[in-house]
């Protein structure tokens, strides 16, 4: 499937904003069953792009400088991807959960995506003893590691609600845990701070979803968003395996990912700092549309 994404975030300042520095994380990367075609980036009113290394995590970084004083800034990023990557399907002769902890210690790739990176607590996932405990109910040790995964992210999506107001981006994982809701990022959290609990190496996704609308009902512009799930490295047989515990469904064709990291820190979109006071107003659009409905406008 070939998709055209457009994501727009535009920012409005109550006081112009002398100079501003951001990271941009907005264009996909490479990874297995997606093919990046062609990625822009504009910006309005204007600034100095660059692309920069990585580092650590697997992003791929462009520094823009607005070197201008600006009461406004529009960022849009525009891709055209394709995507080809069937659903896992479990066996009962995957690895255990236990046998993909101890592959997990084993394993000496210290490259981006290796499991060593994603196997310990960050300051926005730390550890957490009761979502171990209530995720070790499902990931239980014998456990075939593709059907314990899954498992636990149709508990996730079944006994959470989904809700805007009752997260914000700072909730941590044992507050939405509590709570039982929150939105994507919440889920994936949550879910991250079990794996890596029981010795499993877990990675925050960041992208997009395709949504699809209700029969008889258009495709609102705008509408989409962006999304996060979770990787979990299931041995070096399998590798690593997309989950989305906020729909319940394996990462396969209606998903692109943008970046991979330890934690949203690492992989938030635009992040970054400007000189100037007074408030700054934030709005994002993001488009998700199959490339035969941009054809058959075209």
């Amino acid at each position: 499937m070939l998709y055209a994404i457009r994501h727009t975030t535009s920012f409005e300042y109550d006081v112009p904003v002398r100079f501003a520095r951001c990271n941009l994380r907005l264009k996909p990367i490479a990874w297995p069953g997606q093919t990046l075609i062609e990625h822009k980036l504009s910006v309005k009113p204007g600034g100095v792009l660059k692309d920069a290394r990585a580092g650590a995590t697997l992003a791929n970084i462009t520094r823009l400088v607005v070197p201008q004083a600006v009461t406004s800034l529009t960022i849009e990023s525009r891709a055209l991807i394709e995507v080809d990557r069937p659903e896992p399907v479990p066996s009962p002769d995957d690895p255990s959960v236990t046998a993909v902890a101890h592959l997990a210690r084993e394993d000496r790739d210290l490259g981006a995506a290796g499991p060593a990176n994603y196997l310990f607590p960050t300051a926005l996932i730390p550890h957490d003893p009761t979502i171990t405990s209530w995720c070790a109910e499902t990931l239980t040790p014998d456990r075939p590691i593709l059907a314990a995964a899954f498992a636990l992210a149709r508990r996730i999506q079944r006994e959470f609600d989904f809700d805007p107001e009752a997260t914000m981006l700072e909730t941590s994982p044992s507050e939405a845990f509590a709570k039982r809701g929150g939105v994507c990022q919440d889920f994936a959290q949550i879910m991250i701070t079990g794996l890596r609990g029981l010795g499993l190496p877990a990675a925050y996704a960041s992208g997009y979803i395709r949504t699809i609308p209700p029969p008889g009902k258009e495709r609102l512009v705008g509408a989409d968003a962006t999304h996060a799930w979770v990787l979990l490295w299931c041995g070096p047989a399998i590798g690593w395996v997309g989950v989305d515990p906020t729909n319940g469904i394996w990462m396969a064709g209606d998903h692109v990912i943008t970046a991979i990291g330890r934690d949203y820190s690492e992989i938030a979109p635009v992040d970054g700092i400007f000189l100037g006071f007074g408030a700054q107003h934030m709005e994002v659009e993001v488009d998700v549309e199959p490339q035969e409905t941009v054809a058959a406008r075209a």
